[in-house]
Parts: C-alpha cells; sequence; structure tokens
C-alpha cells in the first residue's frame, strides 16, 4: 500500500526545491554578469587599475543550490517512505534521484574547488529536468514491478544515475571549454571585452578541460559498472546475460562512444577540443537513452511509468 500523504508532501517538496533552485539559478546569472571588473581612478594617482567585483551574489546562490539539495533529498526520502520501496521505479523517480546526485556532487566538489562560475550551468539543467519530471515524466506513486523487486534494482540503477549524473556536471564544463577556447582563439583586438568578461568569470580552456576529463575519468567506470551488473541482473531475471533489449544495446553504445573518448585523450594526434566533441556525443546518447529509448521502445526495459 502507497502513502497517499507522504507522496503529496514529497511532491511539494519537489516544487519547493524547484522554487529554491530558480531563485539560485537567477542569482548565479547576476554574478556572471557582474564578474566583469571595475574601472577604478585614484584621486591622487592617474593611473587606471582593474579591480574583480566581489562575490557576494555567487555566495548566496551557493547557499540557495545547498538549500535546494536538502529540499531535494527530502522530496526523494518522502517519495521513497511513501512505496515502501529504493524511489527508483520509473521515469519520475529517476530524474528525481540523478536531480539530487547532481546537486551533491556540485556541492561536493564545491567543498575542495571553487566552482561558484558553474552554477548557472548545473542548476539551470537540473531545473529543467526537474520541470519535465513533475510535468511529463510523473508517475503517480506505486509499487514496483514484480520483475524489479531485486537488490539488483539499488545497486544497479543507483550507479547508473550517479554516474549519469557525474556525466551531465563533465557535459556542461565541457561546454564552457569549447565556448571559452574559441573565445581564446579570437582577434583579441576585436573580442576585448567580451574575452575580459568571460576570462574574468570562468577560469582559462585548459583549466576547464582538465576538469571536465577528470570527471568523466571517473564517472566512466562508474557506467563500466552499471553495464556489467546490468548483465548479471538480466541472467537472474531473464536467465541470459545478454538479451539485445534497446536498452542493454543502449547502455553499451554510451559505453563504446565514452570509451572513444577516453581513447582519444591518450592517442597522439587527438587535439582535447575534438576528442571533447565525442565527449558530446557521449552525452547525446545518454538524452536518446533517457528521452527516446524509455519511452518509445519497447522492450523488457520498459519501466518508464508513461
Amino acid at each position: 500500500m502507497t502513502n497517499e500523504t507522504l507522496s503529496q508532501y514529497a511532491n511539494l517538496g519537489v516544487y519547493s526545491a524547484m522554487s529554491v533552485f530558480t531563485i539560485a539559478m537567477i542569482t548565479f546569472a547576476i554574478d556572471l554578469a557582474g564578474s566583469a571588473p571595475t574601472v577604478s581612478t585614484s584621486a591622487v594617482s592617474s593611473d587606471v587599475s582593474d579591480l574583480p567585483r566581489p562575490r557576494k551574489a555567487a555566495g548566496v546562490a551557493m547557499m540557495l543550490t545547498r538549500l535546494g539539495g536538502l529540499l531535494l533529498i527530502a522530496a526523494v526520502a518522502m517519495r521513497g517512505l511513501s512505496v515502501h520501496r529504493p524511489p527508483l521505479g520509473n521515469m519520475f523517480e529517476f530524474a528525481l534521484v540523478g536531480c539530487m546526485f547532481v546537486v551533491v556532487a556540485f556541492v561536493a566538489i564545491s567543498l575542495r574547488r571553487d566552482v561558484r562560475w558553474l552554477g548557472l550551468f548545473v542548476i539551470g539543467p537540473v531545473l529543467l529536468t526537474l520541470g519535465l519530471a513533475i510535468t511529463v515524466f510523473y508517475t503517480d506513486a506505486s509499487e514496483l514491478l514484480p520483475s524489479l523487486k531485486s537488490v539488483w534494482l539499488v545497486i544497479h540503477v543507483t550507479v547508473a544515475t550517479f554516474s549519469v549524473a557525474l556525466f551531465t556536471i563533465a557535459f556542461s564544463v565541457t561546454i564552457l571549454h569549447l565556448v571559452q577556447t574559441w573565445l581564446e582563439s579570437q582577434d583579441p583586438q576585436g573580442m576585448s571585452r567580451l574575452r575580459t568578461i568571460v576570462n574574468t568569470a570562468l577560469p582559462p580552456a585548459r583549466s576547464l578541460d582538465r576538469t571536465a576529463y577528470g570527471i568523466h575519468v571517473v564517472a566512466f567506470p562508474l557506467w563500466t559498472f552499471t553495464l556489467i551488473a546490468g548483465a548479471i541482473w538480466a541472467e537472474q531475471a531473464w536467465g541470459h546475460y545478454w538479451n539485445w533489449d534497446p536498452k542493454e544495446v543502449w547502455t553499451f553504445v554510451i559505453w563504446v562512444v565514452y570509451a572513444a573518448y577516453l581513447h582519444a585523450r591518450a592517442t597522439t594526434g587527438w587535439t582535447p577540443r575534438a576528442a571533447n566533441y565525442i565527449a558530446l556525443a557521449g552525452y547525446g546518447c545518454i538524452l536518446v537513452n533517457y528521452m527516446v529509448v524509455n519511452i518509445f521502445f519497447v522492450g523488457q526495459h520498459s519501466y518508464s511509468g508513461m
């Protein structure tokens, strides 16, 4: 039996988190918009110097992000309690848990590095995904299908969702790297103002590339584990390690594309920019796997709940 009251409280928690994330996203945008240095002219000297603007808005945005993350964690917990199981049984719950992992990972990274410049590009996708979850993907609280009642649900789906969360953050950093690389290649005379704003707001392209690569290096082994764990679960549930199910095929396609990205990074002749296009293709495959395969492809993994 499901607890409808807790389910409604979970939905309220999602709406509350979305409200806080909206304010955080706007505040991050204000921080980036105002990150260009100010020009200060001394009354004593005629020298003109550029002074960095204070980052008060970014600090407020990070506080709001943490608050929104706590609200989202509470929503996920209440959803799980309402159905007496891990909230990993349909598209709505996948989206909630995935967004929670993105925010948790972002906050965890921020404890060791100043990544306030990344906030807008993390909270924006999270807010969009939560909007889709509560509208398009929404599924009423219900019990699991019999084939999903396994300890492998927690192991396989949790690791898969967390790895996708890391791939999402890496995707945002990769996009910023490509933009920064393009700006750094332009004529400094013709784009001096734009380059000043971007260079003040974002780290150099080389630093962005290292960050994206490092996150990919962590996410890829987790996705490899997802593939292996899924095969083990398939053997227990259906008697075969591999059934050429659409979900299985696309999971493997994602693995191949990201393996190609890491191989390109370790191979001479590939520039980071060219290799990063492969990483973007990998994330495109993740979106197809989640947004298309889960909804429109009929197979043994048809658990979207929609």
